[in-house]
């Protein structure tokens, strides 16, 4: 078991990797009485189209179907998983992103009995067809609600303006017409495939012996059988610089307009530290620009074009990221012409000054630092950076090391308007 120390934080993790190629990382936190453990698979909604295990042509599957293999990974032919964590006094939940699915508990008791529950429930598929139709109404209702969830729909429509073949404009959870498409053989071609030891990660923090726990999982994953593991094939399309759409407008019913001003990063295809550092670049570049002690920030708000749902944000994982910009507004036309100024001004004349990179560089520490202290943050984060081959607890030291030359770099990966979109939802009865 490897013993990695992070003496600026006051650290410790344990990592091994198991002989059927699982990783296990370990993170015992002092003073917590709780316990977190997530069980997660590279794999996600935007792995439609790959090589299926054991076979040697690419194949495209219903989209949806990481979602819908999500939801009946908890259905066994002895009944609902999420009644024994209940009974074992634990809180069970899992996600589907565009590129993992996780599954994971909390607890104060019964650690072992339940990360036994949550290792053996994830690698012991049963999926039939007729469970498979039951579960079909339940996810187009889901599906449904999220239709008519505004701020969603601002959201993900943004995201669709954007991109126009990069699998990440399809939503997770599919439509109701995809996901009628889907049968168990495809949930266990999938399953076969992308939830190998391999390519899955165990993280466990908390309240909890490192050697104990290590010992326990090497000890499950060595009493079960599993195939070799094999390379995954995945195939993406070719996405263009440009937006997809320049500008969407929905009518949705909602009192308020909704903007969302996005940004496709056209530097993507990094991982590592480069990817970490522009991605912390980029961070530090928005919070520069649009932050709360931002001129734009100040102006806008009193010129009332923002509210309390004023929001940014970038995204980044491997091959794909984008900003956003967005509130609700009862003046859209008027907060688009302010952050394309905005823009514009600082790609004609960079007045980003020392003392605002430092001032910007302190607050994302202390937010970071503050960030440690949640158990539930710190489990969600590491897997997502060490899916990308980052590591979360290098944050600071990178940070630390940001130069203008980084945040100028970062702005050209930003900045081009010809890869920008708009999005707004207007007051109205139906969809335009």
């Amino acid at each position: 078991m490897e013993k990695i120390t992070f003496d600026n934080l006051q650290e410790t993790l344990f990592h091994e990797k198991l002989d059927n190629g699982l990783n296990v990382y370990i993170l015992p936190k002092r003073g917590f009485s709780k316990t977190y453990v997530t069980f997660t698979t590279k794999y996600g909604s935007i792995d439609r189209t790959f090589i299926p295990r054991g076979k040697n042509e690419f194949v495209t599957v219903p989209d949806g179907i990481a979602h819908f293999l999500e939801h009946k990974m908890f259905d066994k032919k002895e009944g609902d998983v999420f009644q024994k964590f209940g009974v074992l006094g634990a809180s069970a939940n899992a996600f589907t992103s565009f590129t993992r699915t996780s599954y994971l508990f909390s607890t104060t008791e019964n650690l072992y009995e339940n990360t036994k529950v949550l290792l053996d429930f994830v690698q012991e598929p049963y999926f039939t067809e007729e469970k498979v139709e039951k579960e079909k109404g339940i996810i187009a209702q889901e599906i449904t609600m999220y239709d008519d969830n505004p701020d969603w729909r601002n959201y993900f429509g943004t995201i669709q303006s954007l991109y126009k073949e990069y699998p990440i404009n399809i939503d997770i959870a599919g439509t109701v017409d995809t996901i009628q498409e889907i049968t168990a053989e495809h949930l266990y071609e999938c399953y076969e495939t992308f939830y190998h030891p391999s390519n899955m990660t165990v993280f466990v923090i908390g309240a909890v012996d490192p050697e104990e726990m290590m010992n326990f999982i090497r000890k499950d994953q060595n009493s079960k059988e599993f195939s070799e593991p094999e390379e995954i094939k995945r195939k993406y399309p070719e996405e263009p610089e440009e937006a997809n759409r320049k500008k969407t407008v929905l009518e949705m019913d909602v009192l308020r307009p909704k903007f969302n001003y996005g940004m496709k990063c056209n530097r993507a295809s990094v991982a590592g530290d480069e990817m970490l550092r522009q991605d912390l670049a980029v961070n530090l570049l928005l919070d520069i620009l649009f932050g709360r002690t931002s001129e734009f920030y100040t102006k806008a708000y009193n010129d009332h074009l923002i509210d309390e749902t004023y929001h940014y944000e970038f995204i980044s994982e491997k091959d794909y990221g984008f900003a956003m910009v967005e509130s609700d507004t009862e003046k859209p036309v008027e907060l688009e012409a302010a952050v394309r100024s905005a823009l514009k001004s600082l790609a004609e004349n960079w007045t980003i000054s020392d003392d605002d990179l430092n001032r910007a560089r302190k607050r994302r520490i202390g937010q970071f630092m503050r960030s440690l202290n949640s158990i539930e943050f710190i489990s969600n984060q590491f897997t997502q950076y060490n899916f990308n081959d980052m590591n979360l607890f290098d944050v600071v030291p990178t940070l630390e090391k940001i130069e203008m030359g980084h945040l100028q770099e970062a702005f050209k990966t930003i900045s081009n308007e010809a890869s920008h979109t708009v999005m707004t939802i207007v007051p109205g009865t139906k969809e335009g």
